[in-house]
């Protein structure tokens, strides 16, 4: 079977958007070719959404809002339907699992694994139901009976990326509709497999027309989503380019935003750590999606005595990890998600050489595969963090190893940085990775490993976003807070 007829099977409505509960035909004949990583051909061809069809759907979204059910029920019984889309997800777990890794090119074995996993994302949600205050009862100042009530924000745009879009798709829309909200999700075009297969699970379940409405768009036509005035909220994960422009268009009409956005983490590797520990840590890491995860720890920082070592070490490792076919188990690193995403990267490793970094392994395309958008791991040597490689996100395998004075200047080197998502600190004391833990300005802090966590709340300081995702925290932030102060 040709992979476009597997895509077939895959995405059944992909010549439509889903608006209103129902697959309606686009308003033009556009459509968004979307092409397999690693055969570099077309896998899969899907409606390109402009300005009449975002309309539709935002509108879709706003009458189910103002005069559906959905924002009426209980939260245990949006739970319900919160539960179901969890299930059914995880049923297919196969099918999502295929589709993220001939879009992006990530390992089959990761997409296996996360795919697998994304019941427990939608359940962890909708357990909440039963333990959330969404009304409290507090005492007024002047007197009379007092509630604090949270309700649904409203209507919500869900602009999600390429690299992850399974995972981030369950972590901005479920909370979003456990609150009460509806929902219009634009899919990137380089991978929108994973929100049309959303979208059926949501027709499959019977959820309420309206309340989840799924197209397919370029900037252009997202940017109308964004400044839609029936659009209460945008929730957003992609670059901090387009997060910037994002929170301007928000800031124009005073729309509530999340903004999950890039990085350029920094791992402390501090002088009682093992350094073939750390570095086999780093490079698992960094092979797991080709370092397209914006929380990757690019920026190695170490002592200057200990520079050298972590170097070898990390270039050891490297250049012993197998590139290739992201479906053969064997493979250790598959490709870069687009041609255009491996050009971006090796501009960045010329740009890296021509600065004066001295490059210890990799840099390359791997000379042994004739086809697939690959490059080999990287590991820069002689960083200065003021260079670009340092402080820019290069978005693929590529490491920076940056010499420190002591522990107090690689503190200050990992925050010399326009990003605060994620670091992380390499010591066999816990204490001591605590006391560098409050100085560092990042959403997370890791122990001898990155350690992100969605359960707990995921984002970023600085220029690497605005609020939180995931957990209690995340599910807040679809939620406005009101207060009731009723006479006795």
């Amino acid at each position: 079977m040709s992979t476009v007829s597997r895509a077939a099977e895959l995405v059944r409505h992909a010549d439509r958007f889903f608006i209103g509960g129902e697959w309606v035909a686009p308003a033009t004949n556009a459509t968004i070719d979307v092409i397999d990583s690693y055969t570099e051909r077309r896998f899969l061809t899907v409606a390109a959404a402009d300005a009449a069809d975002m309309a539709r759907a935002v509108g879709a979204a706003r009458t189910a809002f103002d005069e559906g059910p959905w924002p009426r029920m209980s939260p245990a019984e949006r739970a319900s339907y919160v539960g179901k889309l969890g299930a059914r997800l995880a049923s297919r777990a196969d099918d999502l699992a295929e589709l993220w890794t001939r879009e992006v090119g990530v390992l089959h074995s990761v997409s296996r694994f996360a795919s697998g996993s994304v019941g427990g994302v939608w359940s962890a949600y909708a357990s909440l139901a039963e333990s959330f205050p969404f009304e409290e009862e507090v005492r007024p100042a002047a007197g009379g009976r007092g509630l604090l009530v949270r309700e649904p924000v409203g209507v919500v745009g869900a602009i999600i990326p390429w690299n992850g879009p399974l995972t981030i798709i369950s972590h901005k829309v479920a909370p979003a509709l456990l609150a009460g909200c509806t929902v219009v999700l634009k899919c990137s075009p380089e991978a929108p497999g994973e929100g049309y297969l959303f979208a059926e699970v949501a027709e499959e379940i019977g959820l309420p027309p309206g309340v989840v409405n799924v197209v397919s768009a370029d900037r252009e036509v997202s940017e109308l989503l964004v400044s839609d005035p029936r659009v209460d909220k945008i929730t957003f994960t992609g670059s901090t380019a387009a997060g910037r422009r994002i929170a301007s268009l928000c800031g124009e009409r005073i729309a509530r935003y999340t903004l999950e956005l890039g990085g350029k983490s920094a791992a402390l590797i501090l002088e009682d750590a093992d350094v073939a520990t750390a570095a086999a840590s780093l490079v698992q890491a960094e092979c797991l999606a080709t370092g397209q995860v914006c929380s990757s720890l690019t920026r190695v920082i170490v002592t200057e005595d200990r520079h050298d070592e972590v170097v070898d070490a990390l270039a050891a490792a490297f250049s012993q990890v197998r590139v290739g076919d992201p479906f053969d188990p064997a493979t250790q690193m598959g490709p870069l998600a687009t041609q255009r995403q491996r050009d971006r990267v090796e501009g960045y490793i010329a740009k890296g050489l021509d600065e004066g970094a001295t490059l210890a392994t990799g840099g390359r395309r791997p000379t042994d595969l004739d086809h697939g958008w690959f490059i080999e791991p990287t590991v820069f040597a002689n960083v200065d963090n003021r260079s670009t490689i340092a402080q820019e996100e290069v978005f693929g395998p590529v490491l920076c190893v940056i010499s420190a004075v002591d522990e107090p200047d690689a503190i200050r080197i990992a925050n010399d940085t326009i990003y605060g998502l994620n670091s992380n600190v390499f010591t066999p004391d816990s204490e001591r990775a605590r006391r560098v833990a409050v100085r560092l300005r990042s959403g997370t802090v890791g122990h001898n490993g990155s350690r992100p966590d969605f359960g707990i709340a995921f984002g970023g300081f600085k220029q690497s976003g605005v609020g939180r995702e995931g957990g209690r925290e995340g599910f807040l932030s679809f939620l406005e807070t009101k207060t009731v102060i009723l006479e006795r």
